[in-house]
Parts: C-alpha cells; structure tokens; sequence
C-alpha cells in the first residue's frame, strides 16, 4: 500500500511540474516573442543547436519577428570557398615553370607532356578513347560544334535552363539556339525536345547536364536517332555522374567538360573536349591548335592518315591548355570518386532531409538511372509570393549563406539574360514551363572543405531565414 501512494504521489508531482513548465513557456512567449508548435519528428541528424529538435514535452520554439534578441544561426566560412590545388599539383606547376616549358609542344615528346598526361588521365577516367585539352569548356563547346560540321545560320537545340556559356559558344559558332523546355526538376524535355526539333528542323542538339542533373537520355538519344540529329553533350557539371552505369558523355558523339573554379577539377579556367570518333578525334587535335606535325605529341590520336588528309582544312583556333594548367589538374582526377563519396555522404545524410523538412522548400530527385554527384544543391520553393522569396533570399545571405534564384533578373542562367541570341529572342515567349520553374528555383554550394556541422549551420540559416520570410 505504501509503494502504491509513493507511486501516485509522484505522478502527482511530475503532472504538477509538467503543468508549470508549460506555464512558464507560455508567459516566455508573451514576453519575449515566441510563438509554440507542436513538434513532428523525426528530425534528420539536427545540429546540436538546431532549434527545431523536439523537446520532452513535444515542443519546439519557432522565432517571430518581435524575437530580436535570438541570436540567429550564421555561417562564417565563405560558401564560394573552391577546392583547393592539392600540394603535389603545386609542386608540378612550379617544377614545370622552372624549366619555362609551358608550351604543351614544347615536350620531347607526347609521354613527358603534362597536357597529355592529363588528357590521358581523364580519358581513363570517363572511358573515351580519345580527349584534348582546352582554355575553356566554352571553347570544347564552340569546338564541337565545328567538329560536326555545323555551319553558320545552323539551328542548334540546347537547354532553356544552362549557363550563358553554352548558347555564347553556340552564337560564337555562327549558329543559332533553338531552346527547349525544361521539367521541374530541371532536366530537358524529351517531349518538346522533339516538338522544336519538328517545328525548326534542326540538326544539332546540345545537351546541357546543369548542376549534374541528367534527362532520361534514352528518350533524347532515341528523339535525336529518329531524327538524324547529331547529339553532342556539355558535360560541365557532370564530371563523375553515370547514367546507366556509363560516364555521362557517352551518348553523344563528343562531350565537352570544365575545369573552372567551382567544378570537381579546379584549375580556375579550362576544358576538355572527349570522343570515341577517329576523325573527330583528329579535327578536334588541329582546331585546337596542332599545326604541322605537332600531333604527334598527342598521346591519344588517331592514324597519321586521317591527319593528313585533313590538316590543310581546318583552321588553327588556338585553344590549347597550357602547362601549368594541367600540372594543378593531373593529381585531382585519381581523388574524384574518394572526392565524390565525401560530397555524397554529406548531402544525403544531412542537407536533402533537413532542406525537405523546412517549410516551402522541396529538393528535387534526381532519376534512378542516374549515380549523381551532390557538390551543390538545388530546391524549389513553393506556397509563398514573390515578396516573400525576395526576404527569404536577402535573410539567408544576411547570415552567411548566398542563395541564387536561377530566374532572377540579374542570373547569368536566365534565358531572357541572353539577349545576343537576338534571332532566338521571340522564342522566349514559349518556355512557359521553364520561366516558372526557374523562377522559384534556388541554389546552394557545398563546398568540400566545410566540416558537416558547417552543413547543418547552411541548413540552419536557410530553415531561419524561410521562417522569417513566412512571418
């Protein structure tokens, strides 16, 4: 009987402390501008300051505007950090530049050239047969371009949603963007890829894979086939991205890749231009710049014959990659997958469910057929006015975390931006779809140097400044 009353006694007692505690947190409200919710958990691996983990009692603080005094999550680190140049590329670039031999033709020959070096490496690597080192990956596009034969007035198909660069190098080809739609997942159309392709008669496409999001190429490679149209891929964002187990880049007839800045290869500037065709793989040798016999010093290069036959038609662009560019690149392409993993990891385990969990936001998949890499990350926002995204945006990079809307008016990613594409300009009026996916579409990087509770504090922000935004 007396552990019987000792036992009511304490659930009187705990009912009592539960009942004050809930008082208290009411009159904290009332005073100091928080507002109660009920909490949903689970919470995905939440920082140890995150706010929203459920308490004991079932509850969590949601901070109002009038909460001033909260100190509010903030980033520190620069999220434009890049990845940095490994010690041995240092140590190639300055061994190189010592002995002034910056010039990829002035080896002995193609096996102690560091341009070749690298274009091998990558070659392995994304399992073509052959590759050519360039400035830009601008310049692989333009080069591709001629490389198929296109010609000036030529409709070219490309990606409503990319980068300024690839219509720019379509323009600098003297031909002519024929934009196709995108999904909400920021992928091209299959469907209105084939719509245009009928309606203009085009017979080039260039595919963008933005942000290392990969369409269902089955259905654009079968579009292409059906009619007679050359598929060529700008593979910019999807070094390391596999679509049915093979390297994006496959698909089309050559691929074109980067080694800017804020790519998974870091020289600042540079590109490569990749393919399994004897003859392009010759063109691309002499666009690039090989005059007489200096294709020889190509590791990987088709028959002399083929050369021969065509030197004296190509012109010399003068595309090269130099030197000391491909020293710092060299030691990075045997780290990607070790690279990749570590991008992989911290993506999925901690910035795609805590974004999902936040109000407003939804990070798009990307296809099952698709083995991505996650270096930065993407998400549509939704049930809000513009106004409203406008304070999302200016809140989170008050905090330390920049967000880019893909449809701002100042987005180098915005099709009404590209203006010099002046013959292509009425068209714009028909990407509905696309002007309203990018319109709400938002952008983050993900640096590989930041440490994963610097993931959470980027989650934390983005989650502070939604909830500011929907005061």
């Amino acid at each position: 009987r007396r552990l019987v009353k000792l036992q009511e006694t304490m659930k009187l007692l705990c009912l009592c402390a539960t009942v004050c505690l809930f008082n208290q947190a009411v009159a904290f409200q009332s005073i100091n501008g928080v507002k109660l919710q009920s909490a949903t958990p689970p919470y995905n691996k939440p920082s140890p300051t995150c706010r929203t983990r459920p308490s004991r009692l079932g509850w969590k603080m949601v901070y109002t505007p009038e909460r001033e005094a909260v100190k509010q999550a903030k980033l520190t680190k620069s999220i434009k950090t890049p990845d940095p140049i490994p010690e041995e590329g240092i140590r190639l670039a300055t061994e190189l530049m010592k002995t002034g031999r910056l010039y990829r033709y002035n080896s002995d020959s193609a096996d102690t050239c560091m341009v070749s070096r690298c274009e091998k490496a990558l070659a392995e690597y994304t399992g073509h047969k052959y590759c050519v080192a360039l400035n830009s990956c601008g310049s692989a596009i333009f080069m591709s371009l001629k490389c198929v034969g296109a010609q000036p007035g030529d409709k070219v198909l490309s990606n409503a949603f990319t980068f300024t660069a690839v219509p720019s190098a379509i323009v600098h080809a003297g031909c002519e963007p024929v934009y196709v739609e995108c999904t909400e997942n920021y992928l091209m159309d299959p469907e209105h890829l084939a719509k245009m392709a009928d309606e203009t008669g085009a017979k080039y496409c260039m595919i963008s894979h933005m942000r290392g999001k990969v369409a269902d190429m089955d259905k654009i490679e079968q579009v292409c086939k059906d009619r007679g149209i050359v598929l060529l891929e700008d593979c910019a964002h999807s070094l390391g991205v596999y679509w049915r187990g093979e390297h994006t880049g496959h698909k089309g007839v050559m691929s074109c890749f980067s080694s800017q800045s804020y790519k998974m290869l870091n020289s600042g500037e540079g590109g490569f231009l990749l393919t399994d065709d004897d003859e392009l793989a010759a063109k691309m040798i002499l666009y690039a710049g090989a005059y007489e016999k200096l294709y020889h010093k190509h590791s990987l290069r088709p028959a002399d014959e083929i050369f021969e036959e065509i030197k004296h038609e190509i012109p010399n662009y003068s595309m090269r990659m130099h030197g000391v560019t491909a020293a710092m690149i060299y030691p990075q392409i045997s780290t990607l997958d070790e690279r990749i993993e570590k991008y992989n990891r911290r993506y999925l385990d901690i910035v795609e469910p805590r974004l999902n969990a936040v109000r407003n936001i939804k990070v798009p998949k990307q296809l099952k057929e698709v083995s991505p890499v996650y270096d930065s990350v993407q998400f549509n926002v939704h049930g809000m006015s513009e106004e409203q995204l406008q304070k999302f945006i200016q809140a989170a990079g008050a905090n330390g975390v920049p967000i880019e809307v893909f449809g701002a008016k100042s987005n180098a990613r915005y099709f009404r931006n590209w203006r010099y594409t002046a013959d292509s300009i009425p068209q714009f009026d028909h990407l509905p779809k696309t002007e309203e996916v990018i319109k709400w579409a938002c952008d983050v990087r993900l640096p590989l140097m930041f440490q994963d509770e610097d993931f959470h504090t980027i989650c934390d922000v983005i989650e502070d400044a939604m909830d500011k935004a929907m005061a």
